[in-house]
Order: structure tokens, then sequence, then C-alpha cells
């Protein structure tokens, strides 16, 4: 008798832990392990194509709201509840399926997706900011974060640092970045990674190579006519940078 008591109160205790409330669901999920695989020091968008194609969640139970971000174009949907898990429908009968798995929020594979896995954003950025918004800032840090020495180019021998928020300072004559994650300058640059650089908003795109702690960042040449799409290709070495 104690014994079959015993393992009904166990049953229900794992029952208890594995069950999840509306709640749970809240805030805003970030695909760790892209940027988790991009930290490592290899090209970021082999490493966006390996663990995409989206890279944010944001859930408002209360709300019944749902938006996803894939680097590039942002989608809003609306949340239904379902028997342990939420679906969201987007425009166009677009049907998602999000379950929890532990602490994790998954993507189930659907026709339109591949099943994908996120994790709570421990740092988030405001309910109330863009999509994405919270995904780039931690991508960015991971990514390049620290300290970097200009090795070769101008301003050599100074200090370069990216800001999580696309500030960057030590390149001389600039102050912001931005990374391409996908979309028109990923389609613009092929197979190779490039950044935005710029000053009191004026700026031009580079092709860079990232490889351990060594960051080169190229020129970007443009082989296309003045009434076509550009076509990016590296050309000469504009900065050697190094991270200490």
């Amino acid at each position: 008798m104690r014994q079959a008591l015993a393992l009904t109160l166990a049953a229900a205790l794992l029952s208890g832990c594995a069950s999840h409330k509306p709640e749970d669901y809240n805030g805003i999920w970030i695909n760790q392990k892209a940027i988790d695989s991009a930290a490592k020091g290899i090209s970021l968008r082999q490493a966006l194509k390996d663990n995409g194609p989206n890279f944010e969640w944001k859930l408002n139970i209360a709300a019944g709201q749902a938006s996803v971000d894939n680097g590039f174009e942002l989608a809003e949907g609306q949340l239904t509840a379902g028997d342990k898990q939420y679906q969201v429908v987007f425009p166009g009968n677009h049907v998602e399926t999000l379950t929890l798995d532990g602490d994790e929020l998954v993507q189930n594979t659907s026709q339109w997706s591949p099943q994908q896995s996120f994790e709570k954003a421990r740092s988030p950025a405001p309910m109330g900011a863009r999509t994405g918004t919270t995904f780039e800032q931690a991508l960015y840090s991971a990514y390049l974060g620290g300290e970097w020495k200009i090795m070769a180019g101008p301003g050599q021998g100074g200090t370069v640092h990216f800001r999580d928020n696309g500030v960057v300072e030590g390149l001389p004559s600039l102050d912001r970045y931005a990374l391409c994650l996908a979309g028109d300058c990923a389609d613009m640059s092929g197979a190779n990674d490039s950044l935005w650089l710029e000053r009191n908003q004026r700026g031009a795109p580079y092709i860079f190579k990232r490889d351990g702690d060594q960051l080169e960042i190229l020129r970007a040449l443009n082989s296309a006519q003045p009434d076509e799409k550009p076509q990016l290709s590296p050309g000469p070495r504009q900065w050697l940078l190094e991270r200490d």
C-alpha cells in the first residue's frame, strides 16, 4: 500500500514538473545555437545557414500575439492554445506549432520550416523593441565583442570595439556598423560575409573574412551596371584586426 502510494505521488510530481503554464511561453526566445556556432570564429553566413532560418520569437500570451524574425523579414501572427502546444497563424494560412521542451521553445517541423529550438533570452530587449533586436545584440556581443587591435590598415596599432548596439569605436572616420544576416545584402555579396560601416548615416558595404581571432575587412567591389542590383566581391584589404 505504501509502495503504491509512493509511486502515485512520484508520478504526480513528475507530471507536474513536465507540465507548463501558458505564461511559461511568454517573452523573447532566441536561436542560441546560431550564436554559439558563430562565436567559434567561423563564417557568419555559414553559422546562420546551418542553424536557421529563424532567429527570434516574441510571444505575448495575454494578447494572443506572436512574431518571428529571420534576420530580414518580420512575420506577425495570432496565438491560439492547443493541447500542450500553441499554434501561430500567420496571414495566408501559414501555421507554425510551438511547444516547450524543458527550458527550450521548439518550433516544430512544418511545410514551411524545419524544426528549431530557441532559448529564453538572458538579457532581452524591451518587449516594445523590434522583434530580432535581442538576437542581434546577443550575436554582435558574442561574435565581435571584446578588444580588437588594428594589425594593418588605417589606425594601425589602435584598439577597436564593436558594441552590441551597432556602435563601433576605433575605426577611423566610422561610428556605426551592421552585420549582414540575410536578405538583399546577403544576395548582393554572394557566398561572402558582409557588413555595413558608416559615419553620420553615410557609409558603404564591406566584405569580411573571419578566422578565429582574426577579422579581415575588405573593400567591396561592385561588378554590376548602374541600373542593376549590386554584385559585390572581395577587393583590397582595408583592415586586419586581431582580438586580444
